[in-house]
């Protein structure tokens, strides 16, 4: 007989698109950068550009090409670009460094933080993100996100989707990977937890990169859960 499975005892949670609305925030930002500059520049591809550069310069790192530097750096290292790119002209150091923190005050999704403390009634709730620690720190106490932990590639030193990313998360919360799951909106983050053990769910979210979205729109494996919300989460798992 096939034993059953253990209970799931901790949710962790890909950050960026699966609980907050990365785009729209950096949009807005830009928008008031805009404002403040008396410029008028096409933000939306600003942020998208921006977060075109996400997964190269992890790559870097990934691959061993620079050793390990935590995202808030990388996020500099591509914004400078960036303004160059754009023609945005004036900025000092202080005012970069403070528009690189936009990325510490994204907005949550309508749905995520109602769901989450509902979730966190019956599991232990923690980040499993590229996103460094002070980033999600400061994240979660502007937007109300009710984590218990701030784990991820920090923490473990490896981005994901290295395993090492996954293991020791779970590892740090006394948990097997079998009693977690990962709960995200990328298909590719998913099948990499599911690689060493968890369990997965899938919470669509088919505007995070706009209007033209083409990838990530509908599960592409049997995970464990597929879901339109974290509320709806939180009813599959009897929260």
């Amino acid at each position: 007989m096939q034993s059953a499975k253990p209970a799931i005892r901790c949710l962790l949670f890909d950050v960026f698109g699966t609980v907050v609305d990365w785009r729209t925030s950096i949009i807005r930002e830009g928008e008031a950068l805009g404002r403040t500059l008396g410029i008028d520049r096409d933000w939306p591809a600003f942020a998208d550009a921006w977060r075109g550069l996400y997964q190269p310069s992890m790559n870097q790192v990934r691959e061993g090409n620079r050793p390990w530097v935590r995202l808030d750096t990388l996020h500099r290292e591509s914004l400078v670009e960036l303004l160059e790119r754009f023609e945005i002209p004036g900025l000092d150091d202080d005012q970069i460094d403070e528009l690189n923190r936009a990325w510490h005050r994204l907005d949550p999704w309508p749905d995520s933080v109602p769901g989450l403390v509902r979730l966190k009634t019956r599991h232990i709730l923690a980040t499993l993100s590229n996103g460094n620690v002070a980033l999600l720190t400061n994240m979660a106490k502007r937007a109300g996100l009710p984590w218990d932990a701030i784990l991820g590639a920090e923490v473990a030193r490896h981005y994901k989707p290295q395993p090492e990313a996954y293991l020791l998360s779970a590892d740090l919360l006394g948990a097997r990977p079998e009693q977690c799951m990962l709960v995200a909106a990328h298909n590719g983050d998913l099948r990499a937890a599911a690689a060493v053990g968890y369990r997965t769910a899938f919470v669509a979210r088919p505007t995070e990169h706009g209007p033209g979205q083409h990838k990530d729109l509908a599960p592409e494996a049997d995970f464990d859960h597929s879901v339109g919300s974290m509320i709806e989460l939180a009813e599959r798992l009897g929260c």
